[in-house]
């Protein structure tokens, strides 16, 4: 008990010293002795001192040798403490300042790389997906041959599946939702709404591990949507679904989603019979 408050008021102690330290150093008007200080804190692992010490050395260094450490640090700083947002506006301002400077390839990166971390989960907006891909492009526009040129390349991978991601739950949300005409308040269905998504998508990611997902659904639409249209409209719309069968038959002949192509594909003949007949 007694080992165990001593340790205590040691370590309230030290904790009590190191704040007054760092109060007087943030007080002090030796700004030199501020800036080692905020090199140190950094180097330390105690990175929101660092900010605190850094956001106010960044104007009053401006112009100065080191200018452009302290506004790199303090956007690694920002980094470092998961601000990832305000992390990558500051690497922003320091590629602004200093487009040529000692930290612009690592500035360039990181803000393609904080945005990255800040990412939602796919069911979500993805704004900030579409600003991470597009600031590691600039990096490798810029660097084509940096070190960590493949590690771009995999976040870009990674954020391009979190889009298509998105793509698919916008896709499968429309085919669920079916019938149900309260969402259309500008006309159409939400069955022509999962053909248009899936078929940007296809368009777009013609590369992607889902592209079978999404023909699954458009070939399921088109067919849902031809059962629901009008006289005029069935024959064709009958015969649009079944040339997607088709298509989806050639092109995925082991899916297990085959059988479901051809019951379509019996069901299609059946009404475009019908229809020719009469």
């Amino acid at each position: 008990m007694k080992k165990t408050f001593i340790s205590a008021a040691v370590a309230t102690l030290l904790f009590s010293s190191c704040a007054h330290e760092f109060n007087r150093v943030y007080k002090t008007d030796n700004y030199q002795y501020k800036y080692e200080y905020a090199k140190e804190c950094f180097a330390a692992g105690k990175y929101v001192r660092a900010v605190t010490l850094l956001q106010e050395l960044v104007t009053l260094q401006k112009g100065s040798e080191n200018a452009q450490e302290c506004l790199y640090m303090l956007a690694m700083a920002e980094y470092n403490n998961k601000n990832y947002e305000t992390a990558a506006e500051y690497f922003r301002k320091y590629c602004q300042a200093y487009p040529k400077g000692h930290y612009a390839e690592m500035a360039f990166y990181y803000i393609g790389q904080s945005l990255y971390m800040g990412t939602p989960e796919p069911r979500l907006d993805q704004t900030e997906t579409i600003s991470a891909i597009a600031g590691f492009q600039q990096f490798l526009e810029l660097y084509p041959e940096a070190s960590l040129k493949p590690v771009a390349q995999k976040r870009m991978f990674e954020l391009q599946d979190k889009l298509v991601m998105k793509e698919l739950h916008n896709a499968q949300l429309y085919y669920d939702l079916g019938t149900y005409f309260g969402n259309c308040t500008s006309g159409g269905n939400n069955y022509e709404a999962c053909i248009i998504t899936s078929q940007n998508a296809l368009k777009n990611y013609p590369y992607s591990e889902l592209r079978e997902k999404f023909a699954v659904l458009l070939m399921k639409s088109k067919y849902e949507l031809a059962h629901q249209s009008v006289d005029e409209k069935r024959l064709e719309r009958f015969q649009d679904a079944e040339d997607e069968c088709y298509g989806f038959i050639n092109e995925y002949p082991d899916s297990k989603e085959r059988p479901t192509a051809e019951k379509y594909i019996e069901k299609c003949k059946e009404v475009t019979k019908e229809k020719t007949e009469k």
